[in-house]
C-alpha cells in the first residue's frame, strides 16, 4: 500500500476512534435466509462461481522450487498444480488419461514424476506421458491422448490462478481491477513462504462463513476474550474495487503509533488489511506474513462447507527459527478462533435458516462489506448464472 494511502486510511481510523463513528452504508440490507438453504440456488452458484470461474488456488510460495507441487480437491475437477522443469507454474487435471484415476494423492511435495497407482502410467512435471508399461501390448496412442489434460493457469503478483474448465479463460484485470492489482503488488506476495494449512468442515453455508469476515461489530461480544484484546471493535475503513473490497480492521497498537510523526506510521501496525476477492477468498497481509482463507460449498448440501486456511511468512522472518514458531502458533490460534467462535455462530445461524422461521436477516449501516458482497453476489449470479 502506498505511503500516502496508508496515512490517509490511518487518519480515518484515528478520527473514527476519537469521534466514536464508523463506516456507514446509509441504509439497512435485508438478506433472504433462503440464500443459505436453497438447493437449486446452491447448484447455480456452484456451477457459476466455482466450476466455470477462475479460482485462486494458492500463492507462489506454495510452489517454492522446481518440481514442487500441490493438489486441489475442493473444486470438483481434481487439480495438480506444479512448478515445471522450467520453473513455470502449470496446472493439470489430476487424472490419468488411461482410466481417470487420480495420479497424485499427496497434498503437496516435490516430484519429477507422477505415477498412477492403477497401471503405473507416469507423467513428468510438464504433463507429458513418460512411462507406459507394456506399451507394445497396449497399442499406439494418438498424441493428444497421451499427456495430462492441462488447465488454464496464471501466476501474477504472487497469486496462483487456475480455471477448473480446460476451455476456460483467466482475465486477471477483469477480476481484480487495476487499482486493486496495484495495491496487491505492493505487498510482495511472491516473496511469502508457505508455513502451513488448516481445514475445517463446518455445518454452515459457505456464504455464512464469508459473512463472519464482513464486520467488526461483533468483536466486543463474540471475541471479547480473544481478538477484542488486539482490535478496536466496530471501527474500520472500507473501500470497494469492483466486485472486491478491502476492509481495514483497527488494531489497538494504533493508540501508541498515533503519537509518532506521520512518516513513521505503518498500516500493518495500525490495522489488519482484509482483501475480499469475490466470491470466496480473504487475503490478510501483515507485517509478519499473510493469512489466506477460502470457503468452498458442498454442492449437494447448502448447509455444509469446507474452509481452508493457509499461513505464509515473510522472508526476513523465515530464517529466524523462534519467529517461525511464534508465527506458526499465532496462525494456529487465529484458525482456532475462526473455527470455535466465528464458525460456531455460523452453524447457529444455519439452524435458524434451515427452520425457515425467519425469512431474512438484517445487515446494519455499520456493515457495508456485507451489503456490497451480497448485492454483488445477486448481480453476478443473475448476469452469469441465469
Amino acid at each position: 500500500m502506498k505511503k500516502t494511502e496508508q496515512i490517509k486510511q490511518i487518519s480515518k481510523l484515528i478520527k473514527r476512534i476519537d469521534t466514536n463513528t464508523n463506516v456507514d452504508a446509509g441504509c439497512f440490507y435485508e438478506n433472504p435466509t433462503s440464500r443459505y438453504t436453497d438447493q437449486a440456488l446452491a447448484q447455480r452458484e456452484w456451477d457459476t462461481f466455482f466450476c466455470n470461474s477462475p479460482q485462486l488456488v494458492g500463492l507462489s510460495g506454495d510452489l517454492p522450487d522446481i518440481y514442487s507441487f500441490f493438489t486441489v480437491k475442493e473444486l470438483g475437477t481434481p487439480i495438480l498444480a506444479v512448478r515445471d522443469s522450467d520453473g513455470l507454474f502449470r496446472a493439470f487435471v489430476n487424472s490419468c488419461r488411461h482410466r481417470g484415476v487420480v495420479v497424485e494423492e499427496e497434498e503437496r511435495g516435490t516430484s519429477k514424476r507422477f505415477t498412477c497407482q492403477f497401471h503405473r502410467w507416469t507423467y513428468d512435471s510438464n504433463g507429458t506421458l513418460v512411462g507406459l508399461p507394456k506399451a507394445e501390448h497396449f497399442g499406439e496412442l494418438e498424441s493428444e491422448r497421451k499427456g495430462l489434460i492441462e488447465l488454464p493457469s496464471e501466476e501474477r503478483h504472487g497469486l496462483l490462478w487456475v480455471h477448473p474448465d480446460p476451455s476456460g479463460v483467466i482475465d486477471i484485470g477483469e477480476m481484480l481491477t487495476d487499482n486493486l492489482i496495484e495495491e496487491l503488488e505492493s505487498w510482495d506476495l511472491q516473496e511469502l513462504e508457505h508455513l502451513g494449512n488448516d481445514s475445517y468442515d463446518v455445518a454452515c453455508n459457505w456464504k455464512l462463513a464469508m459473512d463472519t469476515f464482513g464486520e467488526t461489530y461483533h468483536f466486543s461480544s463474540l471475541h471479547e476474550m480473544t481478538l477484542h484484546n488486539a482490535f478496536h471493535g466496530n471501527v474500520q475503513c472500507y473501500d470497494t474495487f469492483g466486485n472486491n473490497h478491502r476492509m481495514l480492521l483497527c488494531r489497538r497498537d494504533i493508540d501508541e503509533m498515533r503519537k509518532l510523526p506521520e512518516s513513521d506510521w505503518d498500516i500493518t501496525t495500525a490495522a489488519l488489511p482484509v482483501y475480499w476477492l469475490f466470491p470466496n477468498v480473504q487475503l490478510m497481509p501483515s507485517k509478519e506474513g499473510l493469512y489466506l482463507v477460502r470457503a468452498y460449498p458442498n454442492p449437494k448440501d447448502p448447509g455444509q462447507h469446507r474452509s481452508l486456511i493457509s499461513f505464509y511468512l515473510r522472508p526476513h522472518f523465515s530464517a529466524d527459527i523462534e519467529m517461525r514458531e511464534v508465527f506458526r502458533m499465532m496462525s494456529q490460534a487465529f484458525g482456532q478462533i475462526i473455527r470455535d467462535e466465528d464458525y460456531a455462530v455460523g452453524e447457529s445461524q444455519q439452524i435458524t435458516a434451515n427452520s425457515k422461521a425467519m425469512e431474512s436477516v438484517i445487515f446494519g449501516r455499520n456493515e457495508p462489506a456485507l451489503h456490497h458482497y451480497h448485492s454483488t453476489y445477486e448481480r453476478v449470479l443473475s448476469e452469469i448464472g441465469a
